[in-house]
């Protein structure tokens, strides 16, 4: 199961934290665990590359961890690109419940 955790400050989404497989099928044919890493890929990618925001990100297998500064993360493009995430993801743990666990942790 993926396990996803939202952390909120005030009401401002600061980052993310993936850990696990979804296990909907066979490595490699996993379409859960693919849309998942590419979203988040993007996500990152956009934060990192695309806004030039200063995120601090690991990962290895199975694991993702996204982090902006709450000042950081008040950024327009923060918002939108995080928020964004966040809506893909639920509507993913939707369709997909028995693979996915989504929760916020409100700081």
């Amino acid at each position: 199961m993926i396990r996803v955790i939202f952390t909120v400050e005030s009401g401002i989404v600061t980052g993310f934290e993936l850990r696990g497989h979804a296990d909907c099928a066979e490595a490699g044919s996993d379409i859960v665990c693919a849309a998942v890493s590419s979203a988040a890929y993007m996500t990152a990618n956009t934060l990192t590359e695309v806004a030039a925001l200063p995120c601090t990100v690991t990962e290895e297998d199975g694991h993702m961890k996204l982090c902006l500064s709450q000042d950081d993360a008040k950024d327009t493009a923060a918002q939108t690109v995080l928020s964004g995430f966040l809506l893909h993801l639920n509507a993913l743990g939707r369709a997909y419940a028995d693979c996915m666990d989504i929760k916020i942790s409100e700081v």
